[in-house]
């Protein structure tokens, strides 16, 4: 009489179903890989939705911004300190700064900075899975655009070069030059790769501070804007940053739609 062996269990690989249809088995398949989630990001923290604190930073900028406008079109002291600026000419007392500073005000440019910007924010979104960070730089300069493109239709100023008549504010005369989109777009850029850095962010905002108020005394220096320019584009670019955590509903709206529309692996591939 032979004895019966004991069974052996056979290794466990996973739950099994039977398709009703052909019969087979279905067996897990491998998982996919990882994207990170929409919506807030751990890995990448925002802003907080807005403090008291930075609702007050908000006011006081939009008050300095209406003051210097309000000081260039009522002809007020400001446009004497233009003049005076203006009359001083930096550029002749200081010729050896000018190569030096004419070569860091591109710095400043809308179309240099903003290629620079989007070149290191795509590569960002590509390690992320994520668009958010091509959308928020996107946003905010479309949002810089249209504010200080506004203000500039709008008050026709000329810039010093091309002034007519000593202490006047050179209003309404076809000019594009009030506030200064050099200084605004440079708080707007280097400000929003600031608001979206993961670490050293209280750095990279000491540098782009730096670099915006760098950027606007070169364009005084260099004559091609006035002081109240550049008071007014600090502060409108300014206003956009302290904007930026109103808009993140935006930009997660936005990103999804996209991710929906045309899939989340083929626009970050």
């Amino acid at each position: 009489m032979q004895s019966r062996s004991t069974p052996v269990p056979l290794p466990r690989q996973g739950p099994e179903r039977r398709t009703a249809e052909t019969g087979r088995l279905d067996r897990p398949t491998a998982p996919a890989r990882h994207l990170a989630p929409l919506g807030p990001d751990p890995g990448e923290p925002g802003w907080p939705p807005m403090s008291r604190r930075q609702a007050a930073l908000l006011a006081v900028t939009l008050a300095g911004y209406l003051l210097v406008l309000a000081g260039v079109l009522l002809n007020t002291a400001l446009v004497d300190l233009d003049w005076s600026v203006r009359l001083l000419r930096p550029y002749e007392r200081w010729p050896r700064l000018e190569p030096l500073l004419d070569t860091w005000v591109v710095a400043g440019q809308r179309g240099p900075s903003a290629i620079a910007a989007f070149v290191w924010l795509g590569w960002r979104a590509h390690r992320l899975g994520r668009l958010r960070p091509l959308l928020v730089m996107g946003i905010a300069l479309l949002l810089l655009n249209v504010t200080v493109g506004a203000v500039k239709i709008v008050t026709g100023r000329l810039g010093p070069h091309y002034a007519q008549y000593v202490g006047s504010p050179e209003l309404f005369s076809g000019g594009t030059i009030f506030p200064s989109g050099h200084t605004a777009n440079a708080v707007v850029t280097w400000g929003v790769l600031a608001y979206l850095a993961v670490r050293w962010r209280r750095t990279g905002a000491v540098i782009a501070a730096a670099t915006a108020c760098s950027i606007g005394l070169t364009t005084v220096y260099l004559g091609t804007h006035w002081v109240t320019d550049v008071l007014a584009g600090w502060a409108a670019g300014l206003l956009v940053l302290l904007s930026l955590p109103l808009l993140e509903p935006l930009v997660a709206a936005a990103e999804q739609r996209l991710h929906r529309r045309f899939g989340r692996r083929h626009l970050l591939c």
